[in-house]
């Protein structure tokens, strides 16, 4: 397994270094904005060495990766950072503030030759991969509608949703509907988008999003008020819901394959997570580097590249619905 390196000690970065821990990772050190922090963060979850200086965690031979978990407005600049120094990166979603930036690291990557993925974890989930995988199967026949919504009450740390900081529900908590959109109908063709804009920063959303042939999602967020936190995938032959937290859940119903089962009984299937749910994808992406590969085919550079400029889109749409 790879040695990690650990930038950024907020709640992210001690739920997932608990996890790989849990799976027998090597985490070498953990960068932090102070000294201090760091060597909290350091001496709670056992790392034996802490530093305030990222070049100096950077250029450490016994870190062969590094996992990013600061603010998203700062995600291209220490990536690139990272990728310099010869290091591989996992890096907190989302992986940049714009689809031209996700380009810019992916190019770096394959310049330099380093593994790089943004950190969706919920591809890995052993629930999601199973309906991925019966979906391919078609067993709910051709899709035609995905139906997401992650919305619940945000009360930010002083800063948190100021503009020069990145902020922004929809690439926080919107991007879990848009993934899932993703992964069943692709990049759509058409956007529409209408949310709450306060200080340049987008509070809430929904947004429709069609694609050729009629099939279309529909998506909301919100860091102001509680949505539905299920989702559902429709097709030709049935459908499966997914329980709340969809993203991050481990229970869903199945309506199809006989009458019975789409309108009385569905098929429940389940997967009861593991820690924090981190382990599948710590693990994928350590089989991914040593196997040497640079980008994980699960969520590769294309993915993640077209997720961002969705993300843009509705964002562009949101924006100029606002003025």
């Amino acid at each position: 397994m790879p040695r990690w390196g650990i930038v950024g000690t907020g709640d992210i970065s001690d739920r997932l270094v608990s996890d790989l821990l849990a799976i027998g990772g090597d985490i070498s050190a953990v960068w932090g904005r102070t000294a201090d922090r760091a060597s909290d963060f350091a001496t709670r979850h056992g790392i034996p060495s802490s530093t305030d200086d990222r070049a100096a965690l950077f250029a450490r031979d016994d870190v062969d990766i590094v996992y990013i978990a600061t603010p998203a407005v700062t995600h291209t600049a220490i990536t690139l950072e990272a990728l310099d120094a010869g290091k591989h990166v996992l890096v907190e979603k989302p992986i940049a503030t714009s689809a031209a930036d996700a380009e810019l690291l992916f190019a770096r990557a394959a310049q330099v030759d380093r593994f790089l993925m943004e950190a969706m974890w919920m591809r890995f989930n052993p629930l999601h991969v199973e309906i991925i995988d019966r979906i391919a199967a078609g067993e709910l026949g051709a899709i035609r509608n995905v139906r997401a919504s992650f919305g619940t009450p945000f009360f930010p740390r002083p800063g948190k949703e100021r503009p020069e900081d990145g902020g922004s529900i929809l690439r926080d908590r919107g991007i879990y509907p848009v993934t899932l959109a993703h992964w069943f109908l692709g990049e759509p063709d058409d956007v529409q988008a209408r949310g709450v804009v306060s200080e340049r920063v987008d509070l809430a959303g929904h947004a429709t999003l069609d694609s050729a042939g009629g099939a279309f999602a529909q998506l909301a967020w919100s860091g102001v008020d509680f949505l539905d936190l299920s989702a559902a995938i429709s097709g030709e032959r049935g459908w499966i819901t997914l329980d709340p937290m969809f993203w991050a859940g481990s229970d869903a119903r199945v309506h199809a394959g006989s009458a019975e089962r789409i309108f009385r009984e569905p098929e429940r299937i389940g997967h009861p997570r593991v820690g924090n749910g981190y382990g599948p994808m710590l693990e994928a992406v350590g089989t991914a580097i040593e196997s040497g590969l640079r980008e994980h085919p699960w969520h590769d550079a294309a993915t993640s590249i077209s997720i961002t400029r969705t993300l843009d889109r509705i964002l562009a749409d949101i924006s100029s619905e606002s003025r």
